[in-house]
């Protein structure tokens, strides 16, 4: 398959034809959903006046630029968040089931999150720190358990089921012992919501999130390369040693950034990354795709959220939970099947 190359000064890098093409293709359909996402709500907008309002031009303008723009943005950022996040584990597993919903890391970064509301409030800078506590304390601990074959295997995949199912009764043990107003609250966001979210909750998580994707911009040649085994990985200068603990951190801190603003959103970090290989016909899970599906399929999932009882809006954990549960069965009969 022929490769473009893109310069920039000193810097260069190599996309295939078709993972051109497919990427192409995924940014024309998160841009029209995300003007879709600014025409739809209560009033609907045209199109034009979506986007002067984008202008601050028009009588709608504080209502799209205000309200529905950030729920839009945090969805494509969130969704290309988890998408990411999923390649990189399915990267370090090399498992189509090595998802952080799967694995534990979005229940630990529940746990991390719950501690911090039910202890001392939680403040955004604690829902951070809390969230990114508790998933890395879940990756640690998964590791641990696994270290018997490596990062790599069936093994760890079922040792972070077993650690989600633990994660799941101590994160329903600690609402259960929280104050009523605290316990209805966090059921609530658990279901993984971006209804109320403004540009004040987005701030932090978006500049952690850009920092995050400048990491995994340094890292993923890297990271593709080590999906080719160990001793090749070493025999071509990659260092694994320090790859992956930058990989898992990185993806940790996409999987937590999410978890502490919108709660846990299951599902896209899993299906994401299979549906952008495909698309792109890659032999690995590519990163860019991966996330570029993750923002197409988040972003959907919420209008859908938005529609189907409207005037209600649901979680669009809901939506992500519905479609994505009867995808993992069919994954992971697959992968049962296949080992």
């Amino acid at each position: 398959m022929s490769a473009l190359v893109l310069r920039a000064g000193r810097f260069s890098a190599e996309i295939e034809r078709r993972t051109a093409a497919v990427s192409s293709v995924l940014v024309a359909v998160a841009l029209a959903l995300g003007l879709l996402g600014l025409c739809y709500g209560t009033v609907w907008a045209t199109p034009g006046e979506a986007l002067a309002a984008l202008a601050n031009r028009g009588e709608s303008a504080f209502v799209i630029r205000e309200w529905r723009l950030p729920r839009v943005t945090a969805a494509l950022v969130f969704g290309a968040a988890l998408g990411a996040a999923g390649a990189i584990f399915q990267n370090l597993t090399r498992n189509a089931l090595g998802s952080p919903d799967v694995i534990g890391l979005d229940a630990g970064s529940y746990t991390g999150a719950l501690v911090v509301i039910t202890l001392f409030g939680g403040t955004a800078a604690q829902l951070s720190a809390g969230s990114v506590a508790g998933g890395l304390l879940a990756a640690t601990a998964i590791y641990l358990l696994s270290m018997k074959s490596g990062v790599s295997g069936m093994r760890l995949i079922v040792i972070g089921i077993a650690v989600n199912a633990i994660l799941t009764a101590v994160n329903s043990w600690i609402i259960l012992r929280a104050e009523l107003d605290v316990a209805i609250a966090a059921t609530g966001w658990s279901a993984g919501s971006l209804n109320g979210v403004d540009w004040a909750d987005l701030g932090p998580a978006f500049t952690i999130l850009a920092v995050l994707a400048l990491l995994l911009a340094a890292i993923s040649r890297a990271m593709h390369q080590s999906t080719l085994g160990d001793e090749l990985a070493a025999a071509s200068g990659v260092n694994l040693n320090a790859l992956r603990p930058l990989l898992v951190l990185a993806g940790v801190g996409c999987t937590a950034t999410v978890t502490s603003v919108a709660g846990p959103i299951v599902f896209v970090a899993l299906a994401a990354p299979q549906i952008g290989r495909r698309l792109a016909g890659a032999a690995g899970v590519p990163l860019f795709p991966a996330a570029l599906t993750g923002a197409v399929l988040l972003l959907a999932a919420d209008l859908a959220a938005q529609m189907l009882l409207a005037p209600v809006s649901l979680p669009v954990g809901v939506m992500t939970t519905a479609v994505g549960g009867s995808y993992f069965i069919w994954l992971l009969f697959k992968e049962t099947k296949k080992t």
